[in-house]
């Protein structure tokens, strides 16, 4: 029993041991990930430490309003003028490379005038694609109407240099106007009502001119003559097709041309000569017409190549001469 009492007893220590504390793989990918940005880091600071002061104000600035910088142009907004760092004995360019920081001011001016003529080509071509389709459409809507196909001779449509013009000219045997008045014939109304209408689904401006032939009153231009007619015929339009519903603000020109742009250049005296021409102005000639009332020109240069000239190439007959004013105020024949 004694000995029993004086054995110590047997503790057995069972240790865990767990693995791969030291050697595991973990670390690394979270260190390769910081040697990385250290690396990228001290990359930018060298870059940046490597330009000019006027680059980094670019970049800066880019950085604050990318879109302003990016249309103005410039170093650091991606465009051509920005270059890369090259050699020779300027290490911030190639051979004959130019900044566009360091263009003459005049250079400057012609590069910003060249960009803005590009937008406005580009504007100028997707209102001409417009007008045209404008002009497409009005003449599905002359196809497609009784009241208009019957008269379909006589309306004219084209494109000038001022926008869509729009032409209702005389027939020999079919008037626009009541002999020597400026009052419409019932069938001229009808035309000008319905052109009202579909002028007045486009943003456009229109301009309204008045042309009469080349025959003469007897007293000649002192009194009641053709300038005054064509402006009457002219300003009995523009009634007409605000009567069809068309918006009186959307009128910024109504001119009286007399015989002064004749349709037929070789027989001043032709029917078709006697015409009302309306234009549905573009943005150019609105701005002119706005500013100083535009240009007269919208016949001038487009007969011979838009209205297909039929006239004869015989002799221009005298033009007839008509009583004076004083015995007939509106009285004129029906050449006119």
């Amino acid at each position: 029993m004694s000995e029993d009492k004086n054995k110590k007893p047997i503790v057995i220590k069972r240790i865990k041991k767990v693995a791969g504390m030291a050697h595991g793989g973990a670390w690394k990918i979270a260190y390769a990930d910081f040697v990385t940005a250290m690396m990228a880091f001290f990359l930018l600071m060298w870059l940046l430490g490597s330009v000019t002061a006027g680059d980094l104000k670019g970049i800066s600035e880019y950085f604050k309003t990318p879109l302003k910088v990016a249309l103005s142009g410039g170093s650091g907004s991606g465009d051509s003028s920005s270059i890369l760092k090259g050699g020779g004995q300027d290490l911030t360019r190639a051979s004959g490379q130019v900044k566009y920081g360091d263009l003459p001011p005049e250079k400057k001016i012609i590069n910003i005038k060249a960009h803005t003529q590009a937008l406005t080509r580009a504007e100028r071509k997707i209102e001409l694609e417009k007008l045209k389709a404008l002009k497409a459409s009005i003449e599905r809507a002359i196809d497609s109407s009784p009241k208009l196909q019957q008269f379909k001779k006589q309306i004219m449509l084209d494109i000038t240099s001022e926008g869509l013009r729009i032409q209702i000219v005389d027939e020999k045997n079919r008037p626009m106007f009541q002999l020597g008045s400026a009052e419409l014939e019932p069938y001229a109304k009808e035309i000008l009502h319905e052109i009202g209408l579909m002028l007045n689904e486009v943003p456009n401006k229109i301009s309204i001119s008045g042309h009469t032939d080349a025959a003469v009153y007897g007293g000649g231009e002192r009194g009641y003559s053709n300038w005054e007619l064509s402006a009457d015929r002219a300003n009995a339009s523009r009634r007409e097709l605000i009567a069809g519903s068309m918006a009186d603000s959307k009128i910024i020109r109504v001119v009286g041309l007399s015989s002064a742009v004749p349709f037929t250049k070789d027989d001043p005296l032709s029917p078709v000569n006697r015409r009302i021409s309306m234009i549905v102005m573009n943005k150019k000639a609105e701005d002119a017409a706005g500013q100083d009332g535009g240009t007269l020109g919208e016949d001038i240069g487009e007969d011979d190549a838009e209205s297909g000239d039929t006239s004869s190439t015989g002799e221009v007959p005298a033009a007839p001469v008509m009583p004076p004013p004083a015995e007939a105020q509106q009285a004129e024949k029906s050449a006119h």
